[in-house]
């Protein structure tokens, strides 16, 4: 719970900071106001850490630039149709916005920009109370109009206007609920929730590079969970990932299964933890994350009731890479994370038959193979996919993972596994066969990595004897 004492006495060490202070400075020193705003004076009040500084003055966009030349050692307008001028200060980067009072024509998003007069005027015009708060300085005086303060202490999420008025203006701002519920571990209050319920429908205007950029926010927090259960609880997340509601499969009276959406969430959160585990202090693994959440959309596509009452997902692995590859590329998603996350998926099945038998070293190598520079990540995502309440066979597919990574760290010591190739390249191919360039060297090629994965390093020489004996089997 908030503390007030410890909250204000944070905001003033943040209007100690040095960059804070030098600009505090100078723009009293020209006669204007300056104030800290949103995030940094809300991450103060709570104890969080305070990343980028962010600003808000009754200058306008060129008094801004004049004031801080002096004082900074470069600077950017890119913004200043928006009233934004960037600078960097005693080596941090700061953004400086003349107070807007802007309003919306509900179709495209993009707002008339409008420079307002007063930081009140200002403040109301943001996404949340919480985030409607800022810091005078050098006075050091906490502005909140909206009540902000009070909603930090409840841990609630509600917007300064009417939330219709709020989300019918920037429909961006619903997914920014969920963002920041996880982020804060807040509550969206109920007309708040009522109002994304409404207009869900509008996130349309808003493009996909946005909805991608905001989800990625929210999959870099600790409990996106949290975030995406507000998602699918307004059906917000049926406008542009459909396939999370999907999972939420009806269960038949005859026929039972485990609870695909609940499974997913789970393993989202098992994955996570064992990122911190295994990696801590490593900045959130994004494309990991997607694919947990998405590891089994395949199966609504897939699910067969079967007699006895029997449920199959037969190859929702391939089904469900397929469609995340293209829900990602919808969103406008690099291809790094699409093939990451795609391939994460397909894969994600594999290890469960090493668990019901052990696997030769031919299937391990090619376990390594196909995971490629993924395979840290499957590691994770299988290992995370264990959701059994049964600790018996939750034990038994643990101890089978440790012994399938330790076979591997084995292997990789006596075969450099991540370089697995053929002991012949294309050329030797060429010479031993006598034969140009084309499509039977890549089947000689694909022979001999086969026979590479099979039985391991055999030699050059010994390649090259089966490499021509393979051949004269072919006539």
């Amino acid at each position: 719970m908030l503390n007030m004492a410890d909250g204000l006495a944070r905001l003033g060490a943040l209007a100690e900071n040095p960059v804070v202070g030098t600009l505090a400075r100078a723009f009293e020193g020209a006669g204007y106001e300056l104030a800290v705003v949103g995030g940094p004076v809300r991450d103060a009040l709570l104890g969080r850490q305070t990343h980028d500084l962010d600003f808000t003055t009754n200058a306008s966009p060129d008094d801004i630039l004049a004031i801080v030349t002096p004082i900074s050692t470069a600077r950017w307008d890119i913004g200043r149709e928006f009233g934004t001028i960037g600078a960097r200060v005693q080596g941090e980067q700061v953004e400086i916005t003349t107070y807007r009072a802007d309003s919306y024509d509900g179709v495209t998003r993009k707002p008339t920009v409008e420079f307002g007069d007063t930081i009140d005027g200002d403040l109301v015009r943001r996404d949340f109370t919480v985030n409607s708060m800022a810091l005078q300085v050098p006075a050091v005086k906490l502005v909140d109009p909206t009540g902000g303060v009070e909603d930090l202490i409840a841990g609630v999420l509600r917007t300064p206007a009417d939330p219709k008025i709020s989300f019918g203006d920037d429909p961006l701002r619903m997914l920014r609920a969920a963002r920041f519920s996880a982020q804060l571990g807040f509550r969206v209050d109920e007309a708040t929730t009522e109002a994304i319920a409404a207009l869900r429908e509008t996130l349309s205007i808003v493009s996909p590079e946005r909805i991608q950029s905001e989800l990625v926010r929210l999959m870099q927090t600790d409990d996106p969970v949290r975030g995406i259960r507000v998602l699918v609880d307004t059906g917000l997340i049926d406008e542009f990932l459909p396939e999370v509601t999907a999972l939420r499969l009806e269960v038949d009276e005859h026929h039972h299964h485990k609870d695909v959406y609940e499974h997913s969430l789970t393993v989202l959160r098992q994955a996570i933890e064992l990122e911190h585990s295994r990696h801590p202090g490593a900045a959130p693994d994004v494309p990991l994350r997607i694919a947990a959440l998405l590891h089994d959309i395949g199966k609504p596509r897939t699910r067969k009731l079967e007699a006895g009452g029997v449920v199959t997902f037969h190859h929702h692995d391939v089904v469900g890479a397929r469609m995340a590859r293209k829900r990602l590329q919808a969103l406008r998603f690099d291809t790094a994370t699409t093939d990451a996350v795609a391939t994460l998926i397909e894969l994600h099945l594999r290890f469960f038959g090493y668990a019901e038998g052990t696997w030769t070293d031919a299937a391990v190598r090619r376990y390594v193979r196909d995971a490629g520079d993924l395979l840290e990540r499957l590691h994770i995502l299988t290992r995370a996919d264990v959701t059994t309440r049964n600790k018996r066979k939750a034990g038994r597919l643990a101890a089978a993972y440790d012994d399938i990574e330790s076979r591997i760290v084995a292997l990789r010591e006596q075969e450099e596994l991540d370089s697995i190739r053929p002991e012949l390249d294309g050329n030797r191919i060429q010479e031993v066969l006598g034969i140009s360039p084309g499509r039977e060297v890549g089947e000689a090629y694909r022979f001999l990595l086969d026979l590479r994965l099979d039985e391991g390093v055999l030699g050059p020489d010994v390649a090259e004897q089966r490499l021509r004996e393979w051949w004269a089997s072919r006539g």
